[in-house]
């Protein structure tokens, strides 16, 4: 079990790479190459700039049991499809029973930014939203770790 970054805008880099240390598991951070870093703790694997190009990178190298943190739905979808398990920074584990709606979810909101129409965007992050990310990507782990 490694734990894989879709890196690029992800605000909780640096709790997946404790909790990781604490875990004893790879970190990998995987970014475009409009975003670079350098962490400790975890290696950092760069990719060409382009559509999902970070996202294709990521489903080449992800094994079976790979935790992947991501907010997008299509990766994680093909994330489920190579026995992998998808969290996103908000801690929402995303499973079988609920990536159809969040792919419909998803479909609807495109429709409705490609006719013109706007969406409210995300609120500001905040502590809580970290707090509960860690505890579930903790949970997660542990669970992983417990079926061995």
């Amino acid at each position: 079990m490694r734990i894989l970054i879709d890196a690029d805008g992800c605000p909780v880099v640096d709790i997946c790479i404790a909790c990781a240390k604490k875990h004893e598991i790879e970190c990998l951070l995987i970014c475009d190459t409009s975003h670079v870093f350098e962490k400790e703790d975890a290696k950092t694997i760069t990719v060409s700039k382009g559509a999902d190009s970070v996202d294709y990178a990521l489903v080449n190298m992800l094994e079976k049991g790979d935790v992947v943190v991501t907010q997008d739905y299509g990766l994680a979808a093909m994330v489920l499809a190579r026995a992998g398990f998808p969290i996103t920074q908000n801690g929402l584990v995303i499973g079988n029973a609920n990536i159809e709606s969040l792919l419909a979810q998803r479909h609807v909101s495109k429709k409705i930014r490609n006719s013109g129409g706007r969406l409210k965007g995300p609120s500001k992050r905040n502590t809580d939203q970290d707090v509960s990310f860690e505890r579930n990507l903790e949970k997660l782990i542990e669970s992983l770790k417990s079926a061995e």
